[in-house]
């Protein structure tokens, strides 16, 4: 998880300048690695990571242990379709590699927009802009996976409340990156 994405990830990041953060919900956060990232990216900010897996929320608190001992990380087993937070509680939400398996997509995004402060950020990642072949061959071959494209996303980015999305294509690469705004 780790290291197979992290030229996407990385890639993705770099959408993100300008954007004054400091809280941050990073939500399928599989490994860590994205968080370490986020943290070393915004040294002022606090993060909290969300998965759905037992296995993810372990890995991502092993790789982040440093940042959670010093009250910067916290990291929690849940659900995107009802995230454990109040309103209103971050400025920048991630999603790198996961909106694929989430149940709901519009309702999901919607509890996005519900957990970010106005003007607060959306960053989606995905290795698959829904026409690739590669993407479209995980998607037959993995139980509840949907490869979305970007036209995709930002409908239901804008029918969840955002009200501005960005998309950029990798120009060598299926590779999407959408920066939405609350």
């Amino acid at each position: 998880m780790n290291g197979g994405h992290a030229k996407l990830a990385d890639w993705g990041l770099a959408h993100l300048e300008g954007i004054a953060v400091s809280g941050i919900a990073e939500l399928g956060c599989g490994g860590g690695r994205n968080a370490e990232a986020l943290l070393k990216r915004y040294p002022s900010a606090k993060l909290t990571a969300l998965d759905h897996s037992a296995l993810s929320v372990e890995k991502t608190r092993k790789t982040n242990r440093k940042s959670i001992a010093a009250g910067r990380c916290a990291v929690l087993q849940g659900n995107v379709a009802l995230l454990p937070f109040a309103s209103e509680s971050f400025d920048l939400a991630t999603a790198f590699e996961t909106v694929y398996f989430w149940p709901g997509l519009e309702h999901c995004f919607a509890e996005v927009s519900r957990v970010l402060r106005p003007g607060g950020a959306f960053l989606i990642c995905n290795e698959s802009d829904g026409t690739d072949e590669a993407g479209l061959r995980f998607e037959r071959l993995v139980d509840g996976m949907t490869c979305y494209t970007a036209e995709q996303l930002e409908a239901a980015l804008k029918a969840a409340g955002f009200s501005a999305v960005e998309t950029d294509h990798h120009p060598d690469k299926p590779w999407i990156a959408v920066l939405a705004r609350k």
